[in-house]
C-alpha cells in the first residue's frame, strides 16, 4: 500500500506537470493534464489494503474524485484507510467510502455521472460491468480498468531442479490458502519426472500445518467465507476420484485441505478455483 502511494505520487510529479510545446509562429502552447471526474474503485477482499489504496491513490493522483467500494467481506480495513487518507489531507468530498453488498457496485455502474471504473475481481463480474457501461446508447464511453482472474500454470521439464520445483509449488499453490490471483492452479509435468516430482511434493505437503493463522507454526489458514468454502469443497467432492494427495485440516472452521487433483489434459480445467486446490497433468518429452 505504501509503495502504491509513493509510486503514483512520483508518477504525478513526473508525468502530469504542464508541458511546454513548440510554438513555431511565436504563440505559446501548453499541454495540461486534467482529471476525468468521479471514478468508482472496486477492490477485492484478498488484498484489502494494498489493492484498495492502489486504485484510490492512482485515481486521486490523476486529479479525479473517488467513490471507493471495498469488498463486502473487508469493509473495516477500507474504512480505516479512508479515515487515514482524510486525516492526511485528502478532502472528504474527494474520497467517499461506499460500503455495501455487491448490488451497490451494480448501482454505481448504472450511474451516468461516473467518469471511469477501476476493478479487481472475477472475470465474470468484469464482463457484467463492461456490459452495464455500454448498455445505454446515450451514455459516453468511459474507461474501465479491470484486473481479473486466470489460470496460472507452471510447466516443469526434466531439466528442472525438483527441490526448487516443489518449494515453489508449495509456496504458490498453498500459501495464503491459494487465495491470490498469482497462486498456482495448474502444474504441468514432463512425464519423465512426474512420478518423482509428485512423490517429493506429497512429502512437502505432509509437512504443512493447516490451522489458525495467528499461530506462528501455521502454514495454511482458512478461506475467506462460507460461500468460498462450500464451492471449493464441492469441487473436491466432485473430483474425489481424481484426488492424488490431500492432507488433514481442522474439521471446525473454513479450512480447505491442500489438495492435488489429477487431470487427463490441460483443457479439462475450465475455470479458476480460488483456493488451495492444485490440478496436475503431464506431457511427453519432445512434444
Amino acid at each position: 500500500a505504501v509503495d502504491f502511494c509513493r509510486y503514483y505520487a512520483a508518477q504525478a510529479r513526473a508525468r502530469l506537470q504542464p508541458i511546454e510545446l513548440p510554438g513555431p509562429t511565436g504563440e505559446r502552447n501548453v499541454l495540461r493534464m486534467e482529471g476525468r471526474g468521479a471514478w468508482v474503485c472496486i477492490a477485492p477482499w484478498n488484498f484489502p489494503l494494498a489493492i484498495f489504496l492502489g486504485q484510490v491513490s492512482a485515481a486521486l493522483a490523476a486529479g479525479n474524485s473517488v467513490v471507493a467500494k471495498p469488498a463486502s467481506q473487508t469493509p473495516e480495513i477500507a474504512a480505516y484507510a479512508v479515515g487515514l487518507a482524510h486525516a492526511a489531507g485528502i478532502p472528504e468530498e474527494a474520497l467517499v467510502l461506499a460500503v455495501g453488498r455487491p448490488e451497490m457496485g451494480q448501482a454505481l455502474m448504472e450511474d451516468v455521472r461516473i467518469a471511469g471504473v477501476a476493478f479487481t475481481g472475477s472475470t465474470a463480474t468484469a464482463k457484467r460491468i463492461a456490459r452495464t457501461l455500454i448498455a445505454d446508447d446515450d451514455r459516453p464511453i468511459i474507461p474501465l480498468i479491470a484486473e481479473t482472474g486466470g489460470i496460472n500454470a507452471m510447466i516443469v521439464d526434466s531439466t528442472a531442479l525438483p527441490e526448487q520445483v516443489v518449494q515453489d509449488v508449495v509456496t504458490s499453490a498453498f500459501r495464503s490458502a491459494g487465495q491470490r490471483c498469482s497462486a498456482l492452479r495448474l502444474l504441468v509435468l514432463q512425464e519423465d519426472v512426474a512420478e518423482r516430482t509428485l512423490e517429493m511434493l506429497s512429502g512437502a505437503m505432509d509437512a504443512l500445518i493447516v490451522g489458525d493463522p495467528a499461530l506462528p507454526q501455521t502454514d495454511v489458514g482458512p478461506v475467506i467465507d462460507q460461500p468460498s468454502y462450500d464451492k471449493l469443497m464441492g469441487r473436491r467432492e466432485a473430483m474425489k476420484d481424481r484426488i492424488i494427495k490431500t492432507i488433514d485440516a481442522p474439521a471446525k472452521g473454513l479450512f480447505v485441505p491442500p489438495t492435488l487433483i489429477r487431470l487427463d489434459a490441460i483443457e479439462d480445467l475450465k475455470e479458476e478455483w480460488f483456493g488451495p486446490l492444485l490440478h496436475v497433468t503431464t506431457w511427453e518429452g519432445g512434444k
